[in-house]
């Protein structure tokens, strides 16, 4: 289950949603969410859906790797799918005990379920493409006005994304002290829940003096390489704006302008 947790995890490529500008690419993120939101039924949600999978296509992420994103939160989808699809009322299809099956908690779970997968699908490929020290830089730029009123910006965003830089890497260290607690004769899949939770210690304790001791390590190859902030810090590679960054975002306003409006229709 840990290995199909993917979430921080950057694919090298060259393809041109890897070519976009870091900030073009969080803005359609922003852009992609509030239009999946507004989607109200079926023609919103096949054009949301298509974008979504065009996007995929383009930057030629592997489908294992879009299932292996949703896999860790599956049961969560299913439990509100389940949810919307006995609570919502309607016309009724189907009853038994206490529970009704409606017609519209048919259509309600099948989109929600969409609606949820899509959501990760779609926030997840922004990591897939974006290395961390561009997503860095591009929250950074976004954040400038915060500036303003004494926000430390470049610091959040450096906090950001190393913490999301670091969940791949704890992902692995956790993974390996299971294993090598295993090997031990652990035993962490029987057990009531106080038994199973008390089997989770051996794991823990590990993990968090590996993290200090990573963060540790982290900390002094920043020091080591003269990183006192953002202060007066230079770029290697500075961000501009191309004109496929203009045309996406253009386009991206329009896509959504059109998803709000067939929305309201409940189209």
């Amino acid at each position: 289950m840990l290995k199909d947790i993917t979430l921080g995890q950057y694919f090298p490529g060259n393809t041109p949603i890897h070519r976009l500008d870091p900030r073009t690419k969080l803005i359609m993120v922003i852009v992609y969410i509030v239009a999946l939101f507004s989607a109200e039924w079926v023609v919103s949600y096949a054009i949301v859906l298509a974008a979504l999978t065009a996007v995929v296509l383009i930057s030629r992420i592997e489908p294992k790797v879009i299932l292996r994103s949703i896999k860790p939160l599956l049961f969560i989808i299913v439990l509100t799918g389940l949810l919307n699809l006995f609570y919502t009322q309607g016309t009724p299809l189907v009853s038994f005990w206490i529970f009704t099956i409606s017609r519209e908690g048919v259509f309600s779970a099948v989109f929600m379920i969409l609606r949820i997968s899509m959501l990760i699908t779609g926030t997840f490929m922004l990591t897939y493409t974006t290395s961390p020290i561009a997503l860095t830089d591009g929250l950074e730029r976004l954040l400038n006005p915060l500036k303003r009123i004494k926000v430390p910006v470049h610091e959040l965003s450096m906090m950001m994304c190393i913490a999301l830089r670091f969940i791949p890497t704890l992902i692995e260290e956790t993974d390996k002290i299971i294993n090598a607690q295993k090997a031990r004769g652990a035993d962490f899949e029987t057990g009531n829940l106080l038994q199973r939770a008390k089997a989770l210690v051996p794991i823990l304790v590990p993990l968090f003096i590996s993290s200090f001791r990573r963060a540790d390590e982290l900390a002094v190859a920043m020091e080591c390489r003269c990183y006192h902030g953002g202060e007066g810090r230079t770029r290697l590679k500075e961000l501009h704006y191309r004109p496929a960054d203009v045309a996406v975002l253009a386009g991206g306003l329009v896509f959504m302008a059109g998803i709000i409006v067939l929305g309201a229709f409940g189209l």
